[in-house]
């Protein structure tokens, strides 16, 4: 049996200078309809509140009958105004049905999706910047934003490290069958930002892992979906097909209109 899978990135619906995450939400629904999705796959960065990421999923399933798989971006793990720890709203997450992490999605005897926020390890940055200057994650007068947003127990290394044990572990549940691995951080460098760059030579170090290199070889990836980093791009090595389908920020857009972006950036995939 023929299934089309949808794939899209980083909707930031609370993010838009006049549009309202209802806005977003109409015309996703719009553009799945048309195109015949029958699963669609987030991967991460849907807001800056999980009250609305909740929301945002939970008001599309319920409209559309269509099953929702994602895991949360760093931006859906924004603490602040929120009265909650980003540990407490990475175990709302977990909670719910539609969040892949600890919970590999069986799709058929054939296929499974696997899905975890994955963590930035540095080393997608500048050898030139040693580890305690990457961990002050201020360059040039700007700071990621992480670092005044989240509030996670443990520096950032050892989570990636984490995530990654956490996404091998799920992986493990589904062996034997073809994955499709759902990430937020870019799990390959040919998605960070090209350098030499002014700005990127220190921030790519917040942009991917290499944590999950073996994963690669180990088992049987045939798709890797991730975001974060903004790019629409998909490119096929060693018989894996990198997807990056991030609708990003509007002023990112080629145009002004949604439809035209939405549809742009979902990326779509038929498995049998």
């Amino acid at each position: 049996m023929k299934m089309k899978i949808g794939m899209i990135s980083d909707l930031h619906v609370d993010r838009h200078k006049t549009l309202k995450p209802e806005d977003y939400q109409q015309v996703l629904i719009k553009v799945i309809n048309q195109r015949g999705i029958e699963m669609l796959l987030i991967a991460g960065d849907i807001s800056n509140n999980y009250n609305l990421t909740q929301q945002f999923i939970e008001r599309f399933e319920s409209t559309t009958q269509i099953k929702v798989l994602f895991i949360p971006g760093n931006h859906d793990f924004w603490s602040t105004d929120t009265g909650a720890t980003s540990a407490e709203i990475l175990d709302f997450y977990i909670a719910m049905e539609s969040c892949l992490i600890g919970k590999p999605y069986d799709i058929n005897d054939e296929w499974a999706i696997v899905g975890n926020t994955g963590w930035y390890d540095y080393t997608y940055a500048d050898p030139k910047f040693s580890i305690e200057r990457i961990a002050r994650r201020k360059y040039y007068g700007a700071t990621w934003q992480d670092k005044v947003k989240i509030d996670w127990p443990m520096e950032d290394r050892k989570l990636s490290r984490i995530a990654a044990k956490q996404t091998a572990k799920d992986i493990e549940k589904v062996k034997h069958k073809k994955v499709i691995l759902m990430t937020h951080i870019v799990t390959h460098p040919k998605f960070a930002v090209p350098m030499p760059h002014r700005i990127f030579d220190y921030f790519n170090a917040f942009i991917g892992t290499s944590d999950f290199d073996t994963l690669y070889q180990q088992y049987d990836i045939r798709y890797s979906i991730m975001g974060h980093v903004h790019f629409r791009n998909a490119f096929e090595e060693r018989g894996i097909t990198y997807i990056c389908p991030c609708l990003g920020y509007q002023r990112e857009w080629r145009s002004a209109d949604i439809e035209q972006e939405i549809n742009h950036a979902l990326y779509s995939i038929s498995i049998f």
